[in-house]
Formats: structure tokens, C-alpha cells, sequence
């Protein structure tokens, strides 16, 4: 279990997370979100004894991490894949922090396999791409076996393959009751792989959630409706309007309707006589409802996307 108690970090007259108090609970994913600049790097650093809280504290099984006599064994943590010695291979790499902590040297071999560098576990980490740098980098994290996981933007850099293998890793870490946070931008990977979700905007607390209570909160759902017959569709439309029901066109053979269900507008078609080819209930994406819910808290925006609904591919700055 990771518990924040009032966490706080300020540099200068500058607030990077602004009493901050959360329980990660084991047995599930926690999605971390946050526009670039939320705290959410400062966090996770604070939590791993990286940086010292202004105030409050991070625990980890209710200590701090430099109370921890085998930290390795209690929590693992990819916060940068690059840090690390380029010239030591990935398996002298594992071996030294195996070594630090007191974990048998066998643990390395396993999680090699585990993370697929069985191969390659002789080359120096340097010579590494940045999917493969990922994948030492969560080797280093489950060395210990540890029951809590930090995992800051894990798929950075691995092809679609590496990052359906990142999806079931975490969601196999969590169904054996461990504690696993991780960041991302990708909300279509969150939505995926996330159970509850914590999010941060200029440094606080701005949602504490499920994922399917933070993607209802961006309003009812809609149902998109396509027919064969343009003029039938126009009148379905008009019908609507008189009922005052949201609607409006997609294309010359569609409808978005919101506020009915698929069974309302069906009845509704063919009480008019009309034949249609599509019914069906549009879900709300998790995207949508984060940059809602997110709108107020970005601070380092791409200027062109300023009033578009993007802008989460923007610059790194300080998270």
C-alpha cells in the first residue's frame, strides 16, 4: 500500500504538489494522470525517497522509503529508463542491485525471462533502444518481488506488442494483490488497463475515481444512427427537433442522438416507417473525459491546439 499524507513540495516560491492525500490500495491498477506539470514525476520521486517532501509524507506499507531495511523487497519503481551505467551489461546491471538488497542472485535470471532480454542479457544496457532500456528498467523494478510497483510512462518507446505485454503485466501484478501505480499520457492504454484512476492538476488533487465514474462524469451517452434512405434520415432528424431531443447530422445518412437509447430511437424509426441499418450506443472514451475534467490545469499547452480538446501531446516539462 502507498499512502500520501498532506504531500507537499515546493521549489522556491514555485508549488510542484500542493498537500497531496491518497491511498494506493493493492489489488487493482491506479491510472496516475496529469497534464504536463501536475506533480505526478515529483510525486512518484517523493514516494521512491528521491525527494525530500516540503511537507506531509509518502509511505510505503506505512513507512517512509528510507525507513526501508530491503526497499527493493517492498516496492519497485521505473521512473527513468536511462539511469543506469551504459557500460555494464543488463545482467551485471540486475546482479549489482540483486546484490544491494540481499535478493539471490537466481531472481536475476528470472526476471530477464520475465521481461523478454534473456537474449540480449550479456550486451551493455547502453547500446540498448528506449524499448528495450523500458524493459530493463521493470526488471529492475520486480528484482525484489516486491508487493508495490511505481511505473512512470512504461511504454515509452515499445512497439504495440511490448505495450499489450505492459498492459498484462500490470493487470497480472495487480490481480495477485499487489499495489501498482503507473503514469501515462495514453489514455486509450489507461482506459484499457487502469482500474482507478488518480489525477493531478497544477500540483492537487483534482479526481480520485474509477475509471467508469471519471468517463460517465462527461455526460450521457449518445446513440449513432445510420439509414439507407437520406430523406428518411432528414425526417427522423425533424421528429427529433420537435421533441427537442439533442440531435444533430452525421452526413447525409446519419444521426448522433443524445438523451435516448437505442431502443427509444428504434421504436421511434419505426413508428415513423422508417428503416434503418445502424443503431447503436456510442461510449464515452476516457480522453474526452479527462481533458473535460483537466481543461483548467495545463500549463504547458501547444498554442495550436489551444480550443481544439487536445494538447496532451505537448511538451515535457516538469510532471
Amino acid at each position: 500500500m502507498i499512502t500520501l499524507q498532506g504531500l507537499t513540495k515546493r521549489y522556491g516560491d514555485r508549488t510542484a504538489v500542493s498537500d497531496l492525500s491518497v491511498t494506493v490500495d493493492g489489488g487493482r491498477v491506479t491510472g496516475f494522470l496529469g497534464p504536463n506539470g501536475a506533480g505526478k514525476s515529483t510525486t512518484m520521486r517523493m514516494i521512491m525517497g528521491l525527494d525530500r517532501p516540503t511537507a506531509g509524507r509518502a509511505l510505503v506499507n506505512g513507512r517512509p522509503y528510507a525507513e526501508l531495511a530491503h526497499p527493493l523487497r517492498e516496492i519497485g519503481a521505473l521512473l527513468d529508463a536511462r539511469a543506469l551505467h551504459p557500460g555494464r551489461s543488463a545482467r551485471a546491471h540486475l546482479r549489482a542491485l540483486a546484490r544491494s538488497n540481499g535478493i539471490p542472485a537466481r531472481r536475476v535470471a528470472e526476471v530477464l525471462e520475465l521481461v523478454g532480454l534473456t537474449a540480449v542479457a550479456g550486451q551493455r544496457a547502453g547500446s540498448f533502444s528506449l524499448g528495450m532500456g523500458q524493459r530493463l528498467g521493470i526488471a529492475g523494478a520486480l528484482l525484489g518481488d516486491p508487493a508495490a510497483v511505481v511505473f512512470d510512462e512504461p511504454v515509452n518507446g515499445l512497439d504495440p506488442d511490448g505495450v499489450r505485454w505492459i498492459r498484462g503485466l500490470a493487470r497480472s501484478l495487480a490481480a495477485e494483490g499487489r499495489t501498482v501505480l503507473v503514469s501515462s499520457h495514453l489514455m486509450g492504454e489507461m482506459q484499457l488497463t487502469a482500474d482507478r484512476l488518480v489525477v493531478l492538476g497544477r500540483g492537487r488533487l483534482i479526481a480520485d475515481t474509477s475509471v467508469r465514474e471519471l468517463i460517465e462524469r462527461s455526460g450521457p451517452r449518445a446513440v449513432l444512427v445510420r439509414g439507407p434512405e437520406p430523406a428518411d434520415v432528414r425526417r427522423l432528424h425533424d421528429r427529433l427537433t420537435e421533441w427537442r431531443v439533442p440531435v444533430r447530422r452525421e452526413g447525409d445518412d446519419g444521426l448522433h442522438v443524445c438523451e435516448l437509447t437505442t431502443a427509444q430511437v428504434s421504436d421511434l424509426a419505426h413508428d415513423l416507417g422508417i428503416r434503418l441499418h445502424e443503431v447503436r450506443t456510442l461510449e464515452a472514451s476516457l480522453e474526452q473525459a479527462y481533458l473535460e475534467l483537466t481543461s483548467g490545469s495545463v500549463e504547458f499547452g501547444s498554442p495550436s491546439s489551444a480550443g481544439s480538446g487536445s494538447g496532451t501531446g505537448g511538451e515535457r516539462g516538469l510532471r
